[in-house]
């Protein structure tokens, strides 16, 4: 019975798609996939009261006053709700490794971002769903790419998002409002968080300069960020100088020897993983046996500085211009 209730739903979601995709063919208002090079088209709002938009995968998506929602990041589910959206599913770090208390009712747990359940998610009888287009994940790899082709074949549509830096969640966050039609919150969650960030970036002393390594620490080994991760791109922005960016081969493997010579100025510590002591344990075992460690002038003058994940790890959302703010003030109070 199931089955059967679930085949005739994906057949009418395959009608309803050919009658929306013949309606944008007789002249309803749509976007094309952004070319390389091209800044993508903002999304447009039908006579019916549909939205076509671009994802960052390149993909023209339409979706239609979408209430049954499923999140395959836990970022991405607290966007949605940013934007006004009601969820029905999201995966198990919107529950357990972050702090952005989901406020729909009901909302059922789909799996791990790193791999979700597809039964799950049909299971809920979504009419949208957001999925990651990033491969990075916590000390591994995530692709929803296999994912997203068989949800798409059941007729429901399917947006990849990519967010690293605030920009990217701004751009997020607007596609998501136009789809809610919730313009008041993007004013609140969106342009007022970036009036914040900009007043922190405005302080930034034109005098000054340093250097800084961030480092990600797992129970499996330690990682070096460059400035185009997301605790990276805010220190660029705050007028530091990432180290990592000219040592390169830092990025693939971590080394001691290499940290000491460069001596930065700063060294950021972000845990990563379900368990913040043994993460920060294993970068103890792997840095306090050489005593040339404690020479670093960022570990005598104290700028030795671990980060909250909640800030640095997870996507701060509404909240990024907090993650600003706590770099700006070990920077320069």
């Amino acid at each position: 019975m199931i089955q059967g209730t679930f085949s005739q739903r994906a057949m009418a979601c395959a009608a309803a798609a050919v009658l929306a995709a013949s309606m944008l063919l007789a002249g309803c208002a749509s976007s094309a996939p952004a070319e390389s090079g091209e800044t993508a088209p903002e999304p447009a709002v039908t006579a019916a009261g549909s939205v076509t938009f671009v994802d960052d995968t390149g993909t023209e998506v339409t979706v239609d006053n979408p209430q049954r929602v499923v999140a395959c990041m836990g970022s991405f589910a607290s966007v949605w709700e940013l934007a006004g959206g009601i969820l029905v599913g999201a995966s198990d770090d919107a529950f357990t490794l972050s702090n952005y208390d989901l406020t729909s009712e009901n909302v059922q747990k789909v799996g791990d971002f790193s791999n979700p359940n597809l039964e799950s998610i049909i299971a809920l009888e979504p009419d949208f769903v957001i999925m990651t287009s990033g491969t990075g994940g916590r000390g591994g790899n995530s692709s929803q790419a296999e994912l997203k082709a068989a949800i798409e074949a059941s007729g429901i549509p399917v947006a990849c998002f990519q967010v690293t830096t605030f920009d990217d969640y701004l751009r997020m966050l607007r596609t998501c409002c136009d789809i809610t039609g919730r313009d008041d919150l993007y004013q609140k969650n969106g342009q007022e968080t970036a009036d914040r960030v900009e007043a922190v970036k405005a302080k930034v002393p034109a005098d000054k300069s340093s250097t800084a390594l961030v480092l990600t620490t797992y129970s499996g080994g330690t990682r070096v960020q460059s400035s185009s991760t997301m605790t990276g791109a805010m220190l660029a922005d705050l007028g530091v100088k990432n180290l990592a960016d000219e040592n390169r081969s830092l990025l693939k493997d971590f080394s001691l020897e290499s940290v000491i010579e460069m001596n930065p100025d700063f060294i950021f510590v972000v845990p990563m993983g379900n368990d913040n002591a043994a993460a920060m344990k294993a970068l103890e075992d792997q840095t306090a046996a050489n005593p040339a460690w404690a020479t670093l002038s960022a570990v005598e003058n104290g700028r030795y500085i671990t980060l909250d994940p909640h800030l640095f790890q997870y996507k701060p959302n509404e909240r990024w211009d907090q993650s600003y703010q706590v770099l700006f003030d070990a920077l320069y109070a």
